[in-house]
């Protein structure tokens, strides 16, 4: 019996998609009402927090993959962020995991972030899964924190843990950001970002996420690993809006600016966060992942922008 947390979410939802069919697959969300009610599949109503209850969900399952969490925000309201970050992201996994190990799962498959590695690597030195993390955000020291403690876990109780690390993950039916980006495409909005052709970021596409996260759930040697995971293509910021825009059928109208100017404009604004996604690199090194997992992307950058631009454009006919 294979577990799912945060299935109503854009990656467990995909992952229990994949899954359905698994004659032993569970779900978890905290609201039924928000979730497509799978055929034979157990769905239970439950919260990420330091006092849930895990019990009867766990019943019988020897694999746990962990989706859900509290998300990275762009505008968060939160008084105490932190706060906020640790009590889902690190007491309410650490909850879920001590009594994961109790009820006798063999594997904990927690679903963590880039962020853990940093904000941004220098052109050419991606960022590797064994190297020192040096998380800047809440949202990416929670993570880091939960891992940790995870670790810690495992070598007390036994229960094997598998750790994947995520760069921006997009794909049919994405939001925020990359949604915001084919609108943009789409009208036809001039973007002043045909200059920034010399960073490279790494993205993911959501079947290639899929596809790790189900190699990870009983690859032998996947067991207390920490892996990195991407489409092995990285694309600069003016690349990837001449990609998108090519897959959605309309010309990209990238006007060139000087990336020290959009980086000084940024600054002005207080937003310097905003250049950084913009102008700067993002690089993940995912030799570790197919070396252990025999594993490559099965889908390739092209393809998922492809399939990522026929929903959205289905979806605004």
């Amino acid at each position: 019996m294979i577990l799912v947390t945060g299935a109503s979410g854009f990656v467990g939802g995909a992952l229990c998609a994949s899954l359905v069919n698994h004659s032993s697959l569970r779900i978890s969300v905290r609201d039924k009402s928000k979730t497509e009610l799978f055929a034979n599949v157990d769905i239970f109503e439950a919260s990420i927090s330091p006092d849930q209850d895990w019990s009867s969900t766990l019943s019988g399952v020897s694999a746990v993959v962990h989706c859900a969490a509290r998300v990275h925000v762009m505008s968060e309201e939160a008084a105490d962020p932190l706060f906020e970050y640790r009590r889902v992201n690190v007491d309410g996994t650490l909850n879920l995991a001590r009594q994961a190990s109790e009820a006798g799962v063999r594997r904990f498959v927690f679903i963590s972030s880039i962020k853990v590695n940093g904000e941004c690597t220098d052109l050419g030195h991606p960022f590797t899964a064994d190297q020192i993390p040096a998380p800047s955000d809440p949202y990416g020291v929670s993570k880091y924190e939960a891992e940790m403690k995870l670790r810690a876990l495992s070598e007390e109780t036994g229960m094997e843990v598998v750790i994947i690390r995520s760069p921006l993950v997009y794909g049919p039916g994405v939001k925020a950001n990359f949604l915001s980006m084919m609108n943009w495409l789409r009208r036809g909005i001039p973007l002043p970002l045909g200059g920034v052709t010399k960073n490279r970021r790494s993205f993911v596409f959501i079947d290639n996420l899929v596809s790790m996260i189900i190699a990870c759930i009983n690859h032998p040697a996947a067991a207390n690993q920490t892996f990195l995971v991407s489409d092995d293509e990285d694309l600069s910021t003016a690349g990837l809006l001449d990609c998108m825009a090519l897959a959605l059928g309309c010309p990209s109208k990238l006007i060139t600016v000087p990336t020290a100017l959009i980086t000084l404009g940024a600054k002005l604004i207080g937003r310097s966060d905003i250049s950084r996604r913009l102008c700067g690199s993002l690089q993940v090194d995912i030799n570790k992942t197919k070396d252990f997992l025999g594993w490559s992307p099965p889908a390739s950058a092209s393809e998922g922008l492809r399939q990522t631009a026929t929903h959205f454009l289905k979806k605004q006919s």
